[in-house]
């Protein structure tokens, strides 16, 4: 008897009990919305159930969304999948982006919510190409998928402004963020909130927010500051020096109001502050 050939690769060990991932899950959430509403069934199958991945799904919605009589949605379309082919990482991104929604959201039932229906999941994704673009030396057409984001989705985010993954855009509408911003992992923020600047200055000029960062609705987050990791900036507050990590801000100016605050806030959402309110203003 001859000698055993080794297995080609390793194999996945599945645990039964564990959640499907993140593209299975979507399909058999669309499946069963299809049967229960035969009239999106239609959209379901050209949106989420005709394709082979994410990616592919992702840049079929990308260009659903956005395409008019200037840049057509096979035209956008294209340009989403040059991205996803040449940084995968984009897609994994959007997936952990999604999962945040899922996770964070009380409204949420589901991925294939998110997926179709939320503007700031899509306002998100559109900012990652052009932010790719952007990267590409692409500018002109960065800014267009910037304004097209900012009239589709209410949505106004700078194709230069770097963001993490994980975050979660609730609602979406009125929110701007300038471009010399970045955003951390993990981030929560809701409607209204603007990460600008102070002036007319160029250069470095917008707020830094650190990982696990909740930005609650209304937030103005103004000039290069930096907002540390884990912290809360209340709802209606204006921000204008940085927030030590894990500390809650809040008011108008804004002051420490929690230090520290819960631990993930982001993840908790957790909008609520502490009763004893300390007399410190930043």
């Amino acid at each position: 008897m001859g000698r055993e050939e080794p297995l080609s690769q390793r194999l996945e060990v599945i645990d039964p009990t564990a959640a499907p991932p993140v593209w299975a899950a979507l399909r058999m959430e669309a499946e069963r919305a299809a049967r229960a509403e035969p009239a999106l069934a239609s959209l379901l199958n050209a949106v989420i159930l005709s394709h082979g991945d994410l990616g592919d799904a992702l840049s079929y919605q990308f260009a659903r969304k956005l395409g008019d009589q200037e840049l057509r949605a096979m035209s956008l379309r294209e340009l989403a999948d040059a991205a996803y082919r040449a940084d995968p990482r984009l897609v994994e991104i959007a997936e952990r982006d999604l999962k945040a929604v899922f996770e964070r959201d009380p409204a949420c039932k589901g991925y294939v919510q998110p997926f179709l229906f939320f503007k700031g999941f899509q306002a998100l994704q559109t900012q990652r190409i052009a932010h790719w673009l952007w990267s590409q030396g692409r500018e002109t057409i960065a800014h267009y998928l910037q304004s097209r984001m900012s009239e589709v989705f209410q949505v106004d985010i700078h194709p230069a402004t770097r963001i993490g993954a994980g975050v979660f855009i609730d609602h979406g509408t009125g929110i701007v963020i300038g471009e010399t911003a970045v955003i951390g992992d993990d981030v929560s923020l809701l409607q209204g909130v603007t990460l600008g600047g102070t002036g007319a200055e160029r250069g470095d000029r917008h707020p830094k927010i650190g990982n696990g960062v909740l930005l609650g609705a209304g937030a103005k987050v103004l000039g290069n500051i930096t907002i540390g990791d884990y912290a809360k900036i209340a709802s209606g507050s204006v921000v204008l020096k940085p927030v030590p990590a894990h500390c809650t801000a809040a008011g108008v100016p804004a002051r420490l109001v929690n230090c520290p605050t819960c631990d993930e806030p982001a993840r908790s959402m957790d909008h609520t502050l502490a009763e004893a309110v300390y007399d410190y203003v930043i």
